[in-house]
Formats: structure tokens, C-alpha cells, sequence
């Protein structure tokens, strides 16, 4: 929604905002935030407000400007009604008012205008897991999980149920859209949904979502962890991608499997084409790659229209739209990156007229379907030998993921306790 400086001006002074949170998220997916007084805001509008980049993004680049996205206004509710805090997602920019490159938001924003020019909308939503562990008397956390129910186990077995309720509703009072919500698998383990939007709206609502769900689990008294693969003999924390295409207000996916047009093929064919190159983007730890395989996460790369577990699967559902859901990123990615990724390599199948071998059908089990990376080691190599990569993501960006991914690999493979070394990292 647009706000003119003069709406959000009366909507600071209506609602008594002291603070102004100025947002964005580094090349890693992470939030990071300047806060400022309300009596900046028009500063921040007109001219932007400088900030320090080294480390955050490309090193080379030490000053940046931050400017407010003002449809993107959104009050934090966990904090006080007196004196409340709104937060803008902002636009990057270099010193001298040129569009910063390595803007991830505005890349992810310029790939959709791509597919629009094209003829094509898009929606995209989420399915992020994660676990609530118990904290001690410091209130640290500890490596044991909340409760030891199971999937879409009820009180009393679900003990997260009321932590999960509060979270919804910070996530709806902030216009984050979220739609159902459950216990998962996993002792401790839950899921929520979000309701599918734009892509980059969807992308601000996950980069978004981390810092809700920690924030409402430590107040009650929890730990909030999206850690891949907490537990070796439970199932796993993925994040679910849901996808719908449309071309003349139809879905290219159709209204059933039969009815999957050549476009909806093509589209599909081109994400599995090119996933194993772009995993090291949506599975960017170590640990994810302990995930893969294990229960209801993919290892093959494969489709079906069918609930056999596989990469990519086609969703159909009375009332809605066709849509397709890519099943093996997990919340360590970087939304931006990864969702501008399953648009190119979808948009490429279409281009290049990519066929969807019926080979890789999960359906057809005894046919050879490959695999998913085996680690991220295996993932930084398919990544930078890409030419797809190369020519969706900017060079800077690239060489910084990449350099810092193969740095956590070799911290890795130094590591005496290689377990520990992935609790510290990711837990």
C-alpha cells in the first residue's frame, strides 16, 4: 500500500512512535536494522540516511544509504503501546543516490517486472519450521525440547500451542499474513503457514518472520531454533516454497495434473535443471545438507503431483489456484536470492522450451533421478561453476556467499567436534 510522507506522518503522531526501525537484511538473509527518531523520517525519504556497510555486504562499498520502502510500514506489536516502534524494509543506495547493485530486494523486484513484461504474475508463499527447546534458570537455552508431542498433536502432548497462537497474532497484527499454524513431526517442532503474495512481499514476510518467532518464544520463556537438522533421529526444519504462475489470469499449472500446460511443464523442468546449482543459496549451512533425505525431506530431484515426497510437487486444492511447491530450502537462506532463483530458472525453462521428463516423476521409483548436493562443499563448486548464476546474481554477490560459505566449510573440516560445530553455528 502507498503512504505519502504526509499519511505516515499523521500515522506516527496517531500512534504515538518514538522509534523508527530502518531495516534490511545482509547478503546472508540476516536482519539488521538502524533506529531512528520520527523527526528523521523525512530526512531518510528525501536524501537517506548513510550507514557503514563493511562487513554487511560488499566490503568494497563502506557507505551506503538507507531509504525507506514506505508500503512497507509495519508497527512491532511485541513492543510498548506508549512510545511504539514501526519498522520500513529500506531501499540500498551508494552515497552519490545511484541504486546500490547488490540491493537484493531490488534485484528480486527487478525479476519480477521481467516475468511481468513477459505476460506473467506471480504469487509466492511459505511453510518455515522450527523448534521450541526449553531454556534454564539464566535463561539460556538447552538442548531440550519443549514437549514431546507429534504431528498435529493437541494439548496437553502440544505444549508450544499457546507460544505458536502468539506468534500468529503478532504475525496478523503486522500484516504478515499468516493462515494456519500446527505441531510438526518433531518433539517440540512447528510450523506455520503464510498466505501466498508478490514475491518480494513474501520474501520481506519470511526475512521477517525469524525475528517474530524468537522474539515471542523468549518471552515465554522458550528458545526458537531453525536449525536444519537439530536431531539426528527427527525429522528436519525445511521451508516449504509455494509458487503460482499465471499467464491470462489462468495458472500454467492448471487445475489438476492432466490439465498442466506445456508452459507449467517447462517451468518445472527448468527449476529442476538448474536446482542443484543454485542449492548453495537455499541451503546455505552445513548442516542442511544432514536434512536431505531424511523423512519428509527431498534428496532426489524429481516431481509429482502426488504426496511422495518429492522436489518439486504440484498442489491442487478446491478454490484455488494450480500452484507448485519446492520442498528443500530451509530457513538459513537468504529469501530474496532464493526466490529470485526459482523465478529465473523457472522463466528459463519457459524460454528455452525445457522438457519435464516423466523420468523424474516420483511416482516412477526404479528410474535413475539424481540427487541433490551431498554438502555444501559440493554445492559452492556447482554454484560458481554456474553460468545461470553467474547471470542472475551480481558477480559482488556471488563471490562474497561463496567466499563465506567455503570459510565455514573449512572452519568445518578443522573442527575436533564436528557436531558441536554446528550447534554453535546454526542452533
Amino acid at each position: 500500500m502507498f503512504f505519502s510522507e504526509t499519511d505516515l506522518s499523521d500515522f506516527i503522531e496517531e500512534n504515538d512512535v518514538k522509534f523508527i526501525r530502518m531495516t534490511f537484511c545482509d547478503t546472508f538473509g540476516n536482519m539488521k536494522n538502524i533506529a531512528m527518531m520520527p523527526r528523521e523520517l523525512h530526512r531518510a525519504i528525501t536524501d537517506g540516511i548513510p550507514f557503514n556497510a563493511t562487513g554487511l555486504l560488499e566490503a568494497s562499498h563502506q557507505n551506503l544509504l538507507l531509504k525507506p520502502d514506505t508500503s512497507t510500514l509495519s508497527i512491532l506489536p511485541w513492543r510498548p503501546q506508549s512510545g511504539r516502534v514501526v519498522r520500513f524494509f529500506c531501499k540500498l543506495y551508494h552515497m552519490d543516490g545511484t541504486p546500490y547493485e547488490g540491493d537484493l530486494r531490488r534485484n528480486l523486484r527487478e525479476t519480477m517486472k521481467s516475468l511481468q513484461n513477459q505476460g506473467y504474475q506471480c504469487e509466492m508463499g511459505t511453510r518455515c519450521e522450527f523448534y521450541l527447546f526449553e531454556t534454564d534458570m539464566e535463561g539460556k537455552p538447552t538442548k531440550k525440547p519443549c514437549d514431546q508431542g507429534g504431528y498435529l498433536d493437541v494439548a496437553p502432548l502440544d505444549k508450544c500451542e499457546n507460544t505458536r497462537r502468539e506468534i500468529c497474532l503478532s504475525l496478523e497484527e503486522m500484516g504478515l499474513n499468516p493462515t494456519t499454524s500446527c505441531h510438526k513431526h518433531g518433539p517440540g517442532q512447528n510450523e506455520i503457514d503464510f498466505a501466498c503474495s508478490n514475491p518480494l512481499t513474501a520474501a520481506d514476510n519470511m526475512a521477517h518472520y525469524k525475528t517474530v518467532v524468537k522474539t515471542i518464544a523468549a518471552q515465554n520463556g522458550f528458545y526458537a531454533s531453525f536449525m536444519p537438522k537439530p536431531f539426528k533421529d527427527c525429522s528436519g526444519s525445511g521451508l516449504k516454497i509455494t509458487l503460482c504462475i499465471k499467464k491470462d489470469d489462468k495458472s500454467i499449472f492448471g487445475n489438476s495434473h492432466e490439465a498442466l500446460t506445456p508452459e507449467g511443464r517447462a517451468f518445472i523442468a527448468g527449476i529442476l535443471n538448474r536446482v542443484r546449482e543454485f542449492t548453495m543459496f537455499s541451503n546455505p549451512t552445513i548442516n542442511s545438507y544432514d536434512r536431505f533425505g531424511y523423512r519428509a525431506a527431498p534428496s532426489r530431484i524429481n516431481w509429482s503431483e502426488e504426496n511422495r515426497i518429492p522436489l518439486v510437487q504440484l498442489l491442487y486444492a478446491p478454490g484455488r489456484d494450480g500452484s507448485i511447491e519446492f520442498r528443500s530450502a530451509d530457513a538459513y537462506c537468504n529469501p530474496y536470492i532464493t526466490f529470485q532463483m526459482l523465478l529465473s530458472a523457472g522463466m528459463a525453462g519457459i524460454q528455452n522450451n525445457e522438457e519435464l521428463s516423466d523420468n523424474m516423476n516420483a511416482a516412477n521409483e526404479n528410474s535413475a533421478i539424481p540427487t541433490l548436493p551431498h554438502s555444501l562443499e559440493e554445492s559452492i563448486q556447482l554454484a560458481l561453476e554456474s553460468e545461470f548464476v553467474r547471470n542472475t546474481v551480481p558477480r559482488a554477490i556471488l563471490h562474497d556467499f561463496s567466499a563465506a560459505m567455503q570459510k565455514e566449510v573449512d572452519a568445518y573440516h578443522l573442527a575436533k567436534d564436528p557436531e558441536a560445530f554446528c550447534f554453535d553455528r546454526y542452533f
